[in-house]
């Protein structure tokens, strides 16, 4: 647990296997774990007979051929991609070359191939035939998806609303078991923190992330996940008051329950909070607006 939000990391499952979740949803785990994709990352398929595929996965044989072997008899029609890092997209294309079914995301990953590497990486190679925005509805035999453009993650991520569940397919926006990296240029983390607002007001029932187990109680868990921003800025705005003053540091004062394999990724993290801060008027930079510049607070007037 992190501060007040109830990860839960107790995650029964096996991997290559179609495990039932609801009469219109299951979910193949792919075997990629590691620090940012918990045990793998979770395949959804939506529908009975005609389906829809969300967040394919990596571009890995063996879950390629299980996730077509749990759809043995059926179509699938739709190939909905959340966002583009190499663990959610690239199955797309192995797919689409076995079933010609086309995809549907928000658009390219935003940025270009330059900058840190953070999480499993970009997957540049990704366009979707169909582009979504907020609000776009798609339908199949016995479903309804609304996309719910949640930038902050990733400029282009998207969560995927399931209309006869009032499920919420949420990516890597909310995961039940970790808070999410948000690494600028393309993660941003005043967006981010408007998009779990967003999420707030909605009245999802239950939340299905990519990677870790559903989320039974989705609006008080992405309320504890705002908090744990805020408070996280808070932590920082003490941490500069005491003479902190680069990325580093902050991160070896905050995350002292980190793993030092985590530290580039909380760097990037940090980062992100800082850039909201100077944006907000809360902190100021000297130098470059990046991970080298050195901060300060700003006290409030």
């Amino acid at each position: 647990m992190t501060g007040d939000v109830p990860f839960n990391r107790e995650f029964e499952f096996r991997y290559a296997e179609a495990a039932p979740l609801s009469p219109l949803v299951r979910r193949v785990i792919a075997k990629n774990p590691s620090y940012f994709t918990f045990h793998g990352t979770g395949t959804y398929i939506v529908g009975r007979g005609r389906v829809a595929i969300i967040d394919p996965g990596p571009d890995d044989f063996a879950h390629v051929e299980a996730l077509l072997a749990a759809v043995a008899g059926e179509e699938i029609t739709h190939l909905l991609v959340t966002h583009t890092h190499r663990d959610h997209s690239p199955a797309t294309v192995a797919l689409q070359r076995a079933t010609g079914a086309p995809s549907y995301g928000f658009g390219p990953h935003g940025t270009r191939r330059a900058g840190p590497t953070v999480e499993e990486g970009a997957d540049y190679d990704f366009m979707p035939d169909h582009r979504l925005v907020d609000g776009d509805a798609i339908s199949g035999e016995g479903w309804t998806i609304e996309a719910v453009h949640t930038p902050g993650h990733t400029s282009n991520h998207l969560c995927f609303a399931l209309a006869e569940e009032h499920a919420l397919f949420c990516g890597d926006h909310v995961m039940g078991w970790s808070t999410t990296v948000v690494s600028p240029p393309d993660g941003d983390m005043a967006a981010y923190v408007a998009s779990l607002g967003k999420l707030a007001e909605r009245g999802d029932a239950i939340y299905y992330p990519t990677h870790g187990a559903p989320i039974a109680e989705p609006q008080p868990f992405v309320r504890a996940l705002i908090e744990h921003r805020n408070e996280r800025e808070r932590q920082i705005a003490q941490a500069l008051g005491r003479g902190v003053e680069t990325i580093a540091d902050l991160v070896e004062t905050i995350y002292t329950h980190v793993p030092d394999a985590l530290h580039g990724a909380a760097a990037r993290s940090v980062l992100a909070h800082l850039i909201h801060m100077v944006e907000t008027g809360r902190a100021e930079c000297s130098g470059p607006l990046e991970e080298g510049g050195r901060f300060v607070a700003v006290s409030a007037p």
